[in-house]
């Protein structure tokens, strides 16, 4: 996940069409910026040519990636994503590497090696009582420690105690040790946000994108997106957006990152709203899937929203109004073609 506080009821920010940012009390700016900048579109953005049309799709086309966070987190979190991943509307998905259940969806991801997983690239461990340490060396990474040696609850405490040099041996031995598994990440993304906290942990996060040649989870510099980082003077600034795109990345038209709804009913009806009110382009739609199960209610009081998912896409009506919509499908292993390309 972008970012969730599920410790209390957070503001919402709603669209017309039921997707919301969902942003806690503890959520920081750049958490924040992801999760305003990448959902917001405009006509004056879509006058440039879209990601879909370098894709190969038409102008007007609606191009879709479903994508389900928090894989390799609990066994209830994997067991549902590969359901939905063999129903078909979940396209992609990502994997925490530093999680206690990586190794099960590693080998799946063996056996399905045309599965398109990237990596959800760690650096806070927010549960409770469900935490995981980092995959590098402790000694190497003690600014990503806390008094009780897992990484930080929240990516502001990640930001304040870590430098860029402990986050990049940490993402190096991330990207590593999914590699040494048999996983072929398709692309890179960020947990909670972190990586757009600091200017420099964005730097490390897109130098191994590109060092490794796998796509990064970047927004494209709308107007909005520009407006809203002069305004509250975060570091992912227009210039570095441009030049990011500039430098090959494949860059998402439109993200979304949640809808409003506790139970399935709610959330099927929010998606159903969401997919009608599509706009052109890549729009990637993250979700958060799990079972109704003693494991994920003892892990966190999300459980219902990530069942509701899981429901809402194995679901025939939502597939169903998918191809109605002649909303096309596509994944990040599709993105990547184009990277480095232009």
């Amino acid at each position: 996940m972008i970012r969730l506080n599920l410790t209390q009821t957070p503001p919402l920010i709603q669209k017309d069409d039921g997707a919301v940012l969902i942003i806690g009390s503890r959520a920081t700016p750049a958490a924040i910026l992801i999760l305003l900048g990448l959902l917001l579109s405009s006509s004056s953005a879509m006058a440039q040519t879209t990601t879909a049309q370098q894709l190969g799709y038409g102008p007007n086309d609606k191009v879709l990636m479903v994508h389900a966070d928090d894989i390799g987190m609990s066994h209830s979190v994997n067991v549902a994503t590969i359901e939905a991943f063999k129903k078909g509307l979940v396209t992609s998905g990502s994997v925490m590497v530093p999680c206690p259940w990586f190794p099960e969806i590693a080998a799946y991801a063996r056996e399905h090696p045309e599965l398109d997983l990237g990596l959800h690239l760690t650096l806070t461990s927010e549960w409770k009582y469900l935490r995981w340490r980092p995959a590098a060396s402790p000694e190497k990474v003690k600014g990503l420690l806390d008094e009780e040696g897992f990484m930080w609850r929240s990516e502001r405490q990640t930001a304040t105690k870590a430098t860029p040099q402990e986050v990049e041996t940490e993402l190096r031995a991330q990207i590593e040790r999914a590699l040494q598994f048999g996983v072929k990440p398709t692309h890179l993304d960020t947990h909670m946000g972190t990586l757009y906290t600091r200017k420099d942990f964005f730097d490390v996060y897109t130098k191994l994108g590109k060092e490794y040649g796998i796509p990064v989870m970047v927004m494209r510099p709308t107007p909005e997106i520009i407006a809203y980082g002069k305004q509250t003077g975060l570091p992912i600034t227009e210039d570095l957006l441009k030049k990011v795109e500039a430098d090959g990345f494949v860059m998402l038209d439109h993200l979304v990152t949640g809808v409003t709804g506790k139970n399935f009913a709610e959330r099927k009806q929010a998606y159903k709203n969401l997919l009608r009110n599509l706009k052109p382009g890549v729009t990637m739609l993250i979700v958060h899937l799990g079972m109704n199960d003693p494991e994920l209610k003892a892990t966190t009081n999300s459980w219902e929203e990530r069942y509701g998912d899981f429901l809402s896409f194995t679901d025939p009506e939502i597939e169903a109004l998918i191809k109605e919509l002649g909303v096309k499908l596509t994944t990040w292993r599709e993105m990547g073609k184009i990277a480095w390309k232009k």
